[in-house]
């Protein structure tokens, strides 16, 4: 029973640059956090820094590597010291 209108986001053929993800990860921090709705967020914010507790984080990233039909150990983006130190990892991935 599929709806042809439900738009479930990009899938892995769909191959996003790493602007986009910023994209896919601001939008989730928004939904996952929403005091930060007003706030402006960019690429070289962490998401400590922006006061994500780490299962916030967890979320965040599981959240925006459904979207991206990504299936990945989260120990494996640990690395990352920012957003978009985050998006470039996840194209990365996407892109392998």
């Amino acid at each position: 029973m599929s709806d042809p209108s439900d738009d479930r986001g990009p899938r892995r053929g769909n191959s996003l640059d790493s602007n986009q993800i910023v994209a896919l990860i601001v939008a989730e921090i928004r939904e996952t956090v929403p005091e930060l709705s007003g706030q402006p967020i960019a690429r070289a914010d962490s998401l400590a820094d922006l006061g994500v507790d780490s299962i916030e984080r967890s979320e965040i990233i599981l959240a925006v590597m459904e979207q991206l039909g990504l299936k990945i150990p989260l120990v494996e983006l640990h690395g990352p010291r920012n957003i978009g130190e985050l998006a470039d990892l996840l194209h990365a991935k996407s892109a392998a």
